[in-house]
Order: C-alpha cells, then sequence, then structure tokens
C-alpha cells in the first residue's frame, strides 16, 4: 500500500448520470452531514446541464456579470465549499466527504487526498504532480477563476493545474471535491469575468494524452487507486440529496447573495 494509505470504512457512490449544479451540491453537502455521523464516502460524478459555480464566499455579484451570464443561458450554482469560480463541463467530479480525523489536519487531508488522485492519473500515463507549497497565503475568494492558478499540493501537469479542489469542515466532518478535467474550457470564466480577469492557467487529460479521455476511465483508474489506498469499499452505499438542501442550492438568492 502506498505511504499515504489510511484504512477506512468507505463508500462508493459513481452517479450513472449527469446531475444539475444544484443536484450536485445538495448530495455533496448531504454527504458532509453524513460523515459528521461517521461515514466516509467517495462520489464521482458529472454535471448536465454545464455549469458555473462559485465558491462559498466569493463576491460573485461583483465579480461577474450576471446579466451577460444569463443572456448566456449559464446555468449557475454557490458550493458549500470556499475557492472560486468554477466551469464545469468536461471533466470529472470527485467528492470525499468523511469524519475530520479520518485524515488528519486540513494540510494533510489536501495532501492524501491530491496524492491519491495524482497516482490515480498517473495509471493513465498522466504526467502529473504536486504544487509546490504557495510563498504565501492562497489566493482569496475575490482573486477571480479557480484554473487562474494552482494552489499548494493540488495537481498540476506541465506547470498548469489539472485538478481543481475545495474543502470544508464542519460538524466534526470535511467535504473536499473538485474538478478533473478531461477537456479545455475554463476560459469561459474569463468571458463573464467584470475587468481585468488572469488567463486560466489549466491543462485537461485530453490535451496531456493527445486524445479524447472519457469519464469512465478516469473513474476507473481513480477507484483502483482509492481501493489501494484505503482498503475495499463496503457495498450498498447509497444516499439521496437532502430536500432542504436541494431548495438551499437551487434558490437564486444563495447563488447571488454575494
Amino acid at each position: 500500500m502506498p505511504e499515504s494509505a489510511v484504512a477506512l470504512s468507505w463508500g462508493l457512490l459513481v452517479d450513472d448520470r449527469p446531475r444539475s449544479g444544484f443536484e450536485n451540491m445538495a448530495l455533496d453537502a448531504t454527504l458532509l452531514r453524513a460523515a459528521a455521523a461517521g461515514h466516509t464516502f467517495l462520489r464521482l460524478y458529472q454535471w448536465s446541464p454545464a455549469c458555473l459555480s462559485f465558491g462559498r464566499h466569493e463576491p460573485a455579484l461583483t465579480r461577474y456579470d450576471r446579466d451577460r451570464i444569463e443572456e448566456m443561458g449559464l446555468d449557475t450554482v454557490r458550493r458549500p465549499t470556499g475557492g472560486r469560480a468554477v466551469w464545469h463541463n468536461e471533466e470529472v467530479t470527485y467528492a470525499l466527504a468523511a469524519p475530520a480525523n479520518a485524515f488528519g489536519s486540513l494540510p494533510d487531508s489536501y495532501a492524501i487526498i491530491h496524492a491519491m488522485i495524482a497516482r490515480a492519473l498517473k495509471r493513465m500515463d498522466v504526467r502529473c504532480g504536486l504544487a509546490p507549497a504557495p510563498r504565501s497565503r492562497h489566493p482569496a475568494p475575490s482573486a477571480g477563476a479557480c484554473f487562474a492558478s494552482p494552489a499548494g499540493g493540488e495537481v498540476i501537469a506541465n506547470g498548469r493545474k489539472l485538478v481543481g479542489s475545495a474543502q470544508t469542515r464542519e460538524g466534526g466532518a470535511f467535504l473536499q471535491h473538485g474538478s478533473i478535467l478531461l477537456a479545455d474550457g475554463q476560459d469561459l470564466v474569463t468571458t463573464v469575468t467584470r475587468g481585468p480577469a488572469a488567463t486560466p492557467a489549466a491543462t485537461s487529460l485530453s490535451a496531456l494524452l493527445g486524445r479524447p479521455v472519457e469519464f469512465p476511465e478516469v473513474v476507473t483508474a481513480i477507484v483502483r487507486e482509492a481501493r489501494d489506498a484505503w482498503g475495499s469499499e463496503r457495498t450498498g452505499a447509497a444516499v439521496d440529496p437532502d430536500p432542504d438542501l436541494v431548495a438551499r442550492f437551487s434558490d437564486p438568492g444563495w447563488t447571488w447573495r454575494r
């Protein structure tokens, strides 16, 4: 087992169908509540329709052009985690919810989860690694798109961000989720940003491997690596999104609250 192996009792959730942004965020937040009760879940999923998500504390009203976003017909949602805007289209999204002590401190959990994902992608012959620790604190929520720059410990390839992640902790548990880019497209965030915006420093699996990469291939690699790192998953894992959380994340008042 790898050095970062952790003994876990964990459930695997692989969505058979893409969900809307508010359904995805409601389900992730439901997993966070389950983690507070002692459960651990790894969820892998996609989005339909494609969706622009904002970090929980991001000043979306001033940073992004809501009128332009609505004219373009873009779906939007505000995540339960922090971080900055992400365009969710051709990607594999992962969510890991667990008791706070399952992976140690916030930096330790980032390191363990990102290392697992990097090893999984290396199974696909992707040359990637982890970004070095930054000289200063992570970018503020007002600093623009998530993929504008890599934060310390995130998965990078050729100096560009391949996986963007965010985490929140509450009730003795944590939720970390993030985007593993199958194809390029994060420049859309720039087109709806008010004022100057940094060009996304992102790359994708398709760009790195020189061929189309699909959801099932990445899921297979991640599940195999998770089993190597944490042991086999328990069977029968199933969670439905809490209706109250569905109502919250589908409410434009939540999405555009700041």
